[in-house]
Formats: C-alpha cells, structure tokens, sequence
C-alpha cells in the first residue's frame, strides 16, 4: 500500500509538486495523466524515493520513507525517462549485472524477462546496436526481471511497435494478477485507459481528478 500525504516539493524556488495526496493499492494499475512538465514524472520519482519533500511524506506499508524505513521502497521495479545501460555489453550482460545487486533471480528468469518483452536472451549484440525500441524493452525488462512488489513505469509505450504494445499490455496484467502495485504514465490516453484501473489527473502540479472504471471525480475527492 502506498499513501502520498501532503507532498510538496520546491526545487529552485518553483513548486513543482504542490500538497499531492493519493494512494495506490496493491493488485491494482494506476495511470497519471497531464500534460508535460505537469509533475507525472516528480510523482514517480517521489514515490520510488528519488526525491524528498519539501513537506510531506510517502508511506509504504505504513513506513515513511526517509524516515523510519529505507530511502528506496523494497520491491520495486522502475523504468524512469530514457533507459540507460553500459554500451559495452549485451542486454543479457547488462540484466545480469543489475540482478547480482540483489542475487534475486537466476540467468533462466533474467532470459524470460527478456522473452517477455521480445528480446533474444542470446543476441549477441551491444547495447550500442540496439535500436530505439529494443533499449525501451530493455528498460522494461530490468524494471519486471526481480518480480517487484511495485512497478513505476513512465511513458513504457515509447518507440515500440504494435507488438511491444501488446506484450507490455500482457505484461502489466500479469503483473495486476500476481498483486502487484503499477503506476504507469503515458501521453496516449487510450492506451493509459486500456491500461489502467483508476486514472489521476495532474495540473501544475497538482492533483485535479480522478477516474476509477469510468467514474469522474473532482479533485474535491482528494
């Protein structure tokens, strides 16, 4: 469970996050919705600990980041901006290196995540070669690969194909089915739909509405 409480946040004296509150259940797809420079992305970035507020809290399970647990949420896979790796090794090489952080997973469950958003685990290739696309899926594959408790994945439709599309679709209800909390920001707004449960609508910063299955509330919900 996550709870945002009256988070703000000031960088160079502009307020870029002002007293948000909301929440996010396990087993349930969230998306934030907002323009550009609108705070979808600082949202994510508090919410994985990144940043700190200003004033405010986020909990996790009730423990406050920062505060009385870690500064990072345990279990949690995040795809944040543009992905990036070492240009040097294959996208396996890259995956293994992340997963010996942790040692939560085998080779064999690093190659399924790779499978899942298709990648060949054995393509030889740098990460240098890849195109566009394949550096997105790689992203996508080190945010799911460790099977986290929370997935934060902002604008994961980027440069992909129809099928990326679809297997990141497959990929995030798999996810819901196994009780995971995901938050996803993406600029189609179909897509984030067809993705999601409850959406969260951002303006300067703020939270202005909320739609769960269809039902527009104002931000008087919050």
């Amino acid at each position: 469970m996550i709870e945002v409480r009256n988070f703000s946040k000031e960088i160079k004296g502009k307020l870029i996050l002002d007293h948000v509150n909301c929440s996010f259940e396990p087993g349930k797809v969230y998306g934030l919705m907002g323009v550009n420079g609108s705070g979808k992305t600082m949202l994510m970035r508090a919410i994985a600990g990144l940043i700190l507020p200003s004033e405010g809290s986020v909990l996790i399970d009730g423990h406050e980041l920062g505060h009385d647990s870690s500064s990072f949420p345990d279990g949690t896979g995040i795809l944040i901006e543009n992905p990036s790796f070492i240009d040097s090794y294959t996208g396996f090489k890259n995956l293994k290196l992340l997963a010996s952080i942790q040692k939560k997973i085998t080779d064999e469950q690093i190659e399924v995540a790779l499978e899942k958003v298709g990648l060949d685990p054995h393509d030889n290739r740098k990460y240098r070669k890849y195109s566009l696309g394949m550096k997105q899926k790689l992203g996508i594959a080190a945010a799911i690969m460790e099977m986290p408790k929370i997935v934060i994945l902002d604008e994961p439709l980027n440069a992909l194909d129809d099928d990326g599309i679809q297997r990141v679709h497959k990929i995030i209800s798999e996810l819901k089915e196994n009780g995971a909390t995901i938050i996803i920001a993406c600029h189609d707004k179909e897509e984030l739909i067809s993705m999601t449960d409850i959406i969260y609508k951002i303006e300067n910063g703020k939270l202005v509405g909320k739609e769960e299955n269809g039902n527009e509330k104002s931000e008087d919900s919050f």
